[in-house]
């Protein structure tokens, strides 16, 4: 039998009008990050409300799980087998790939889009399963069985699986525009990254860094970061953006117990400018309510009016735990526990605002002239663009 993968998507499917634009979108990425592996497929198309690749004769199926598991958009896929659309050579073709692995129970579940198939599924079901139970003496289970053969009938294929692979689910990379995150090499602003691939957008990164007053461990976390979240949305980008001049006259000039705040701000401000250069209209951060002072309601408030440009916070109302589960899922975890020196992390005070009250803020970011120093930042910024790499990690 002819090998595929067969693709299933939920809410690509529910676009009516735009449904063309998304199943595109959908086939162009499953072909590059396939192409990507080094064994590209010969053919990815839309077939009757699923997608149908057909593998390349050396390709890996393991690898292909791995790319495949990590595409917006899909809701599960499976390796196929192509059997004639006879009734007896389905009965023949199930029984082979039934029989690979031991089963007590099992059921027979056929579909078809083609509707002028002389069969209905039901009767594909029953004639396909009393074949097998006649040679195997297993019990027919609808609801739990151990072994499902799976039987599409679309054209000219009637497609045989056994097993599903979950999805990412969500909505294909490039389909919802672009956004701007504030990445800082912790737990959290990866997981909102992903959470916003996962939407359908693609993220530009945006890291701010102290070097030559911290090391630059921090910097080679957030590349590491951006490259894995790239397996997810095909290619990224990064700005890795020098900020210790603007610290310095921030420590210098203001109240010690504002400086996260106003450090917090120019960020905003900075990554603001690079989004209106990259014509990205949002920015997104991993603020969580209440998690660290900068995060109260008042912080976040007091933050956000900085600039004009809306910021999304995909995870304010997780807690630490959920946000952790995501991480360890996702790959991102293992990378942001590593030890680095984050920008944030310098001069910070024992005791910051946790409840800043924005006319006290304005006054002290009065006192300052840091134009030249933001200028510097944005003249000096470094930008990285991470192509997928031909080996993706294992999660």
């Amino acid at each position: 039998m002819e090998r595929y993968v067969v693709v299933h998507y939920h809410e690509v499917g529910l676009k009516k009008g735009n449904r063309d634009y998304f199943e595109n979108r959908l086939c162009a990425n499953i072909s590059k990050i396939l192409s990507a592996g080094g064994a590209g497929p010969r053919t990815v198309r839309r077939i009757s409300g699923r997608i149908l690749i057909e593998l390349a004769g050396d390709a890996d199926m393991n690898d292909v799980r791995l790319r495949l598991a990590r595409i917006g958009g899909i809701a599960y896929f499976a390796e196929a087998w192509n059997s004639g659309q006879s009734l007896e050579e389905m009965e023949q073709n199930a029984w082979d790939l039934i029989q690979r692995k031991p089963f007590a129970s099992f059921r027979i579940d056929a579909r078809r889009s083609q509707k002028t198939f002389p069969h209905t599924s039901v009767e594909v079901n029953q004639r396909v399963g009393a074949y097998v139970k006649e040679r195997c003496g297993a019990r027919v289970d609808l609801e739990n069985a151990e072994r499902t053969v799976w039987i599409e009938i679309s054209e000219k294929y009637a497609l045989m699986y056994t097993e599903r692979t979950p999805g990412l689910g969500g909505l294909p990379t490039g389909t919802s525009g672009k956004v701007v995150v504030l990445l800082s090499g912790g737990i959290d602003s990866p997981v909102a990254a992903w959470k916003m691939i996962k939407r359908g957008c693609r993220a530009i990164f945006v890291h701010f860094h102290s070097f030559p007053y911290t090391n630059k461990e921090s910097q080679e976390k957030t590349k590491q970061l951006a490259a894995l979240l790239a397996e997810y949305q095909l290619q990224s980008k990064l700005y890795l953006v020098p900020f210790a001049e603007v610290q310095r006259h921030i420590m210098v000039d203001t109240p010690v117990e504002t400086r996260v705040i106003l450090y917090r701000r120019y960020m905003m401000r900075i990554a603001e400018q690079i989004a209106l250069k990259e014509r990205v209209r949002v920015m997104v951060t991993g603020d969580s309510v209440g998690q660290v002072a900068s995060q109260t309601i008042e912080n976040i408030d007091v933050i956000s009016r900085a600039v004009q440009m809306p910021i999304l916070r995909p995870l304010i109302g997780d807690d630490k735990v959920e946000i952790v589960d995501v991480a360890r899922r996702i790959g991102t975890y293992d990378i942001s526990i590593q030890p680095d020196q984050d920008c944030c992390s310098l001069f910070v005070p024992r005791h910051p605002e946790t409840r800043a009250y924005l006319p006290d803020i304005e006054k002290s970011e009065a006192r300052l002239d840091v134009a030249e120093s933001m200028k510097q930042a944005l003249d000096s910024v470094e930008v990285h663009q991470i192509a997928l790499l031909q080996s993706v990690s294992s999660v």
